[in-house]
């Protein structure tokens, strides 16, 4: 499932082709790309007809635009949903679901086109008051480490409140967004931290250190445009990330440690896989 690094790229590209454009039409051509508006295909695009796209802004691994002033667009990709900027003219990709055409005369479109289906586009209201449009549906979501608003000490306290382990404490989403298990194997092995670690443990200078490599993880991934093991992941032009060749734990079963020479572990773990350096990252006792 696309990160933080992965959404954030399709936010700028969303941003830059657009924001402030006014919608001509909405066509649902998959309902179950629009499962999550209860009111129906009709209501959806009856409300998108004619609406001014706001900035585009993301928390976590969602994204929204506002088109008034109390309802925003919510866009999750989910396994394999992509946000396109398409000229009108191109051909329909195989698994596009919904297309939003806009009342200008640039010749391009938005469309979601997703394989699987498990992502999706849906219309909620807001929380009132919000300068950003921030939908109801969204405002349990932490904020993300990049977001300038992220609070630290309290991400330490809820750690320590939690009493669960690191990595499972990284992919809840009501403490910290955005991080998924690619980005949470990699900032534990810069951490020099094994995923079974309990976060009762965590002293706060080890907190922060992790913090800080979550965020450089991140604006590396960014800079690379997030990523790509497959065509699946791609930015609003339809381009890969190319961040998996910097990948130092991630997908490295039995591959050299960067740091040390071990070869990098794999245990099953949640249903996923975590990577590790069994010498960087020794298993704690609790979990032995």
């Amino acid at each position: 499932m696309p990160e933080l690094p992965e959404v954030e790229v399709v936010r700028r590209g969303l941003a830059r082709w657009v924001t402030g454009r006014t919608v001509a039409d909405a066509t649902v051509l998959h309902a179950r790309a629009i499962r999550r508006h209860t009111a129906g295909e009709a209501d959806f695009a009856n409300a998108l007809r004619g609406a001014a796209l706001g900035e585009a802004h993301r928390r976590g691994k969602y994204l929204w635009l506002p088109v008034a002033d109390d309802l925003s667009l919510v866009g999750h990709l989910g396994m394999s949903g992509q946000l396109l900027i398409q000229p009108t003219t191109a051909p329909a990709e195989p698994h596009l679901r919904v297309r939003l055409t806009f009342a200008d005369s640039e010749g391009t479109e938005l469309r979601f086109v997703d394989q699987r289906t498990f992502g999706g586009l849906s219309l909620h209201p807001t929380v009132p008051g919000a300068p950003d449009g921030l939908p109801l549906t969204l405002a349990h979501i932490a904020r993300d480490p990049l977001d300038p608003e992220f609070d630290e000490d309290a991400f330490h306290a809820a750690l320590r409140r939690k009493r669960t382990t690191i990595k499972r404490a990284l992919l809840d989403q009501s403490l910290i967004s955005g991080v998924g298990n690619i980005y949470a194997d990699e900032a534990l092995w810069r951490t020099r931290l094994h995923y079974e670690r309990p976060t009762a443990a965590l002293t706060r200078p080890r907190t922060a250190e992790l913090v800080t490599h979550i965020r450089e993880v991140m604006t590396d991934a960014l800079a690379a445009g997030g990523t790509s093991f497959d065509s699946l992941y791609v930015n609003v032009n339809g381009q890969s990330g190319y961040f998996d060749r910097s990948l130092d734990a991630y997908g490295r079963e039995d591959q050299p440690c960067r740091r040390c020479g071990t070869p990098i572990r794999r245990r099953p773990w949640m249903n996923r896989s975590s990577y590790f350096c069994p010498r960087c990252q020794p298993v704690p006792r609790s979990a032995s």
